[in-house]
């Protein structure tokens, strides 16, 4: 089994606490860490953009990165939500571990 953290942004903290909620019931994430307040400068239909932004941190395991996007992508405001997964290559096992218990396999070869 391997590890994923999923960094994801939203618009607001109502937007960021539901689309976690939803990752955490339906077992796609063991955990989603929400960080308010971050200021994001991009560049969007040739305008450049000068938001507030809120910061979400997933650990989910590896094999469920593409059902997890699938499900921000459904339900996100934005129409191009930034979900990108950095693999975890080391960390406490334990938490690890408890990881793979939280997030349900789609597999048996995942275990």
């Amino acid at each position: 089994m391997t590890v994923s953290i999923v960094y994801i942004t939203a618009g607001s903290m109502d937007e960021a606490a539901r689309i976690g909620k939803t990752l955490v019931q339906e077992r796609l994430a063991a955990c989603v860490n929400i960080i308010d307040g971050m200021r994001s400068l991009y560049e969007w239909d040739g305008t450049l953009q000068d938001d507030r932004e809120v910061v979400m941190i997933v650990k989910t395991r590896s094999s469920r990165v593409a059902e997890l996007t699938s499900a921000v992508k459904a339900i996100h405001s934005y129409d191009c939500p930034c979900v990108v997964e950095l693999p975890v290559s080391g960390g406490n096992s334990a938490f690890l571990d408890w990881i793979g218990k939280q997030v349900d396999s789609p597999s048996s070869e995942d275990q």
